[in-house]
């Protein structure tokens, strides 16, 4: 069986195990643990071969490529794949630490395993209609673990969260239906030669479709009202994997879509896009006074970095987009991590009522002060080289306006960093909360436990990768860009499965 179908199809069983396995949470948990790592497993071979051998294909069924379900991993697919499934097997282990699986009934892990089916489908689909398939299968898993065990202002934001990926959704099915109608086909391979036949004026209005849809999905501007009230209420094992991996998958279709289909028509779309969404993002951070609020905002403005690489339109701009994605994704996410320790410990994520924890808590510390460097772009970190690709790409492409913007949120974003640094680690709280007084009453440092921690410092190593191996990482990120630029090779790998 070719690798490109394992991803998909083990923890897709494993749920259904798992399920069965209702009364044993240790069995639940060796299953859904198992399965993860089998998938990351598959995907890391995935990649190998994708570098060995070229792109990957597979169609389901014995049907020709233009019918049945084809997936596809060429080297972005694979790369995003494995960070994407790291992340998830260490959060996983972060939410097995802290026990939101217990409770009754007990479907924390099923879900999580279709969440992370759903992931990989959306990296490997190679048509739009599955493409759809996997954003539905995301959707009900990640409305399952948002409202999982939450009382009423948990379900409400999680139906906030529902109801506009339902109308994104709902506008995508219609879209592939005019897609459909105008060429025949759904499949990507096909429509990479059958799209650019259209009429100019066609072919921008399914561009501009397509964009709001993705759009919406990646929390860009002026669709990404809905993220920060989603987020900030769910249990943080959730918020941290939705926050790493929910939006770069939405980054992902985007780029897949406008680079197969050759949406330059449409570019302006993306250039306003990406400028917005840097600078409002991180000033709706800077006015935040919660830690997950903050972190939220910083998701939105993030985004903008890497669809202004894409918006660039060049291999420098897209290998930057693409380092920026494999930056983000741990690091966000690992930044989650370190905000629900803090709030597990003493009770809130509150900046006024928080302070002191460089010596209540000096592990914390350095656990955050690693992403949040990395976060603001700050040398040597993975953060700066995603930056510096991205902007650089930008001055020789003579993006001035977008350049601009995206110095400007950097600095910006320092700022913010330091807000949660000198309201979190200095200083006092103006209005502690019981923890927090306790241990300062007790002159003592505040519990760690153990098991969250060590996955919270596993992730926190791993955006060193690429810092460490960074001329590496970026020669993967550009010979991805080249892929997707010149879908010929796509093509083939498509028709000869």
């Amino acid at each position: 069986m070719n690798l490109v179908v394992l991803p998909v199809i083990v923890p897709l069983f494993a749920s259904g195990a798992a399920v069965l396995a209702l009364r044993s949470l240790v069995l639940q948990r060796i299953i859904a643990l198992g399965a993860n790592l089998g998938a990351l497993g598959a995907a890391i071979g995935l990649l190998v071969a994708v570098e060995s051998d070229g792109i990957q294909a597979q169609t389901l069924g014995a049907w020709p490529a233009g019918v049945g379900i084809t997936l596809v991993a060429d080297l972005a697919a694979a790369l995003f794949l494995v960070v994407s499934l790291v992340v998830i097997v260490i959060v996983q282990v972060f939410a097995i630490g802290q026990g939101v699986d217990r409770g009754h009934p007990r479907i924390g892990q099923p879900v999580y395993l279709v969440l992370s089916a759903g992931v990989s489908l959306s990296f490997l689909t190679g048509d739009l209609f599955n493409l759809f398939v996997a954003f539905e299968v995301m959707l009900i898993a990640s409305y399952v673990l948002l409202t999982l065990g939450g009382g009423g202002a948990q379900i409400r934001s999680g139906m906030t969260y529902v109801v506009i990926n339902v109308l994104a959704s709902t506008l995508l099915l219609a879209t592939v239906g005019l897609i459909y109608g105008a060429t025949g086909t759904v499949n990507m391979a096909e429509l990479a030669t059958r799209f650019g036949e259209l009429p100019a004026s066609t072919q921008t209005a399914l561009g501009i479709l397509l964009i709001s849809v993705f759009a919406v999905k990646a929390a860009l501007f002026p669709f990404f009202f809905w993220l920060p009230d989603s987020y900030p209420t769910a249990p943080v094992a959730v918020t941290a994997v939705f926050a790493g991996l929910l939006t770069k998958v939405g980054i992902y279709t985007l780029i897949r879509s406008t680079t197969v289909l050759d949406l330059d028509s449409a570019r302006w779309v993306l250039v306003m896009a990406a400028t917005l969404t840097m600078v409002v993002g991180v000033v709706g951070a800077i006015v935040q006074g919660d830690i997950k609020r903050i972190l939220s905002f910083h998701i939105i403005s993030q985004v903008g970095y890497m669809v202004m690489g894409l918006a660039i339109g060049t291999v420098a701009g897209l290998a930057g987009a693409v380092l920026y994605v494999v930056h983000h994704i741990p690091v966000k996410t690992a930044l989650f991590l370190v905000g629900g320790l803090v709030e597990d410990s003493t009770g809130t994520g509150q900046l006024h009522r928080l302070g002191g924890l460089v010596r209540r808590a000096p592990v914390f510390a350095v656990l955050f002060a690693v992403p949040a460097l990395s976060l603001a772009g700050m040398p040597p970190f993975s953060g700066f080289l995603a930056k510096l690709a991205v902007i650089t790409a930008g001055l020789e492409a003579e993006e001035y306006l977008m350049v601009a913007a995206g110095l400007v949120a950097s600095l910006l974003t320092i700022f913010s960093m330091s807000k949660i640094w000198a309201g979190v680690f200095w200083g006092t709280a103006d209005d502690p909360t019981p923890a927090m007084a306790e241990v300062d009453a007790q002159d003592r440092r505040l519990p760690v436990d153990p098991v969250t921690t060590a996955a919270t410092a596993v992730l926190v190593l791993a955006t060193l990768i690429v810092p460490i191996f960074g001329g590496a990482v970026y020669d993967l990120a550009e010979r991805a860009a080249v892929q997707l630029l010149d879908p010929t090779e796509y093509i083939e790998a498509v028709r000869g499965s």
